[in-house]
């Protein structure tokens, strides 16, 4: 399979690359980026094939429908590492809360959120590209603090490739800042910012397309990618565990084979969103696919008005941290795959030159036949954190808990919801003991254990053991400073 490209073709890039070239270089021409010239049309034949499938024979066949240039033995070592989830046989457990509503919990990886289901592959499959061609990456990681401990984790230590991880300094939880900051891998650079997550991706982006800085790699015999979702290689990862989920829902007799069913993802860059998408133009049923968003509501107002305004936005921190996020770059994908590269381009131009861009009545039609969308404050979102236990003896974090807000104002409750719960209890533990307990200002450490109590769930080992280990990563700087600090680390 090839792949294009979303703004079109400038005189830099070919017009079509290969999936390892788009993985190892993903940005493409004009700032935009790479996805498939064809999608897969899986269809029920292949939901059928699948009915009693592993997981891990779902990735294989599916990546196999994407013909992908990666030797066979390199996707099996890959795919191998959802064995080290909490249950090989299911990584990826689906449980019924109530009538048709149900819960994918991606995050039973070594990270304990959604970004180890695409990320642990991923680095097998980057770096093992890098060997085959006997050249050395530096891969950039902009984090809201979900990736970056992924990224962390599927690539130390790993041949040929170092990795530049930015954060939001005080803009993630605790667990999630020590998950990154106690990792002391050679390879390893991790580097707080004064600044938001968008911050960190602006310049992630930057440094992608700045010419300056793939020379000065250069003489450090040094070429660059990335790990966030920009890069193609996390999105189709992503696909997998939408179609999975569905089987589980037959599987357990939730629904027959072909009905439709809603798919509700806590959103903030919207990887996660459009591994759905594709896995519904590829002939997953789907009703529609519910964005649900947190106080950083611009998706919302997208969906909803067609207008992505950020003239007067600035980045509001919430309980929800992963999706304070305004600017959401897996959106320019679907953009593409509706009104194609032309718009795409006309689009995006104006949302870096103005700040805002708006689409036509009959392109907003297009989209809302996809979408619908809500958001969910804080208080509403811990407000559904302590009903859900307390009915339903289901405990979620609070990025999960903004899509029952959705669920409750844009489904119909006769379609079985499935709701994509992204991090463990464990990575927000003081909002979510607040929810349970009323208890405030609490450490994490003190909150994991409140709840644990309450909720009679162990802290897994993993994650208690962060509060021991050494703060190997103390680099904090000025958001200009970026640059200067990753050439210093290589």
């Amino acid at each position: 399979m090839k792949f294009i490209q979303t703004r079109g073709v400038d005189s830099t890039k070919p017009e079509t690359v290969t999936f390892s070239e788009a993985i190892l270089s993903p940005i493409a021409s004009f700032g935009g980026l790479y996805v498939p010239q064809k999608l897969p049309d899986l269809g029920e034949e292949f939901l059928q094939k699948h009915r009693d499938s592993s997981y891990k024979e779902l990735a294989k066949d599916m990546l196999d429908a994407f013909a992908i240039d990666i030797d066979g033995d390199v996707i099996d070592e890959a795919l191998s590492l959802y064995d080290k989830f909490d249950d090989a046989k299911n990584p990826v457990p689906v449980v019924k809360v109530k009538e048709n509503l149900y819960v994918s919990e991606l995050y039973h990886g070594p990270t304990r959120a959604f970004k180890d289901m695409a990320l642990q592959p991923f680095g097998v499959v980057l770096s093992s590209i890098a060997q085959r061609l006997n050249e050395n990456y530096l891969i950039l990681a902009a984090t809201s603090g979900d990736t970056g401990p992924a990224a962390l984790e599927t690539f130390k230590n790993r041949a040929n490739v170092k990795v530049a991880c930015l954060y939001p300094d005080g803009g993630t939880s605790d667990v999630q800042r020590l998950q990154m900051v106690t990792e002391d891998a050679a390879n390893l650079k991790v580097i707080g910012i004064h600044g938001v997550f968008d911050d960190a991706q602006s310049a992630l982006k930057r440094l992608l397309a700045s010419e300056n800085f793939k020379e000065a790699l250069q003489e450090k015999e040094t070429k660059l990618s990335a790990a966030n979702s920009v890069n193609f290689g996390r999105i189709i990862f992503q696909i997998i565990y939408h179609i999975h989920s569905y089987l589980e829902l037959v599987r357990q007799n939730a629904i027959t084979m072909g009905e439709k069913v809603y798919l509700n993802v806590p959103s903030g860059n919207f990887g996660n969103a459009l591994g759905g998408y594709y896995a519904w133009k590829m002939g997953l049923p789907v009703e529609k696919i519910i964005i649900s968003s947190n106080e950083n509501n611009v998706l919302t107002r997208l969906i909803r008005d067609g207008k992505y305004d950020l003239r007067e936005c600035e980045v509001v921190s919430t309980t929800s941290p992963a999706m304070d996020i305004l600017k959401s770059s897996n959106v320019e994908r679907v953009l593409f795959d509706l009104l194609g590269e032309v718009r795409t381009k006309e689009l995006m131009m104006d949302l870096e030159a103005k700040n805002f861009y708006e689409l036509r009545e009959d392109e907003l039609a297009k989209l809302r036949e996809c979408f619908d969308a809500d958001w969910c404050s804080g208080d509403e979102g811990k407000k559904y954190i302590k009903e859900t236990f307390e009915q339903y003896n289901y405990l979620m974090d609070p990025h999960t808990a903004t899509c029952m807000k959705s669920y409750e104002s844009v489904s119909k409750p006769e379609i079985t919801s499935i709701i994509y719960s992204t991090a463990e209890w464990t990575k927000f533990s003081p909002v979510i003991a607040n929810a349970l307990t009323g208890e405030v200002d609490m450490k994490d450490i003190d909150a994991l254990e409140s709840i644990s109590k309450v909720a009679n769930l162990e802290i897994p080992a993993m994650i208690q053991e962060l509060f021991t280990k050494e703060i190997a990563q103390k680099t904090v700087i000025e958001k200009e400073e970026i640059e200067a600090e990753i050439l210093k680390f290589l």
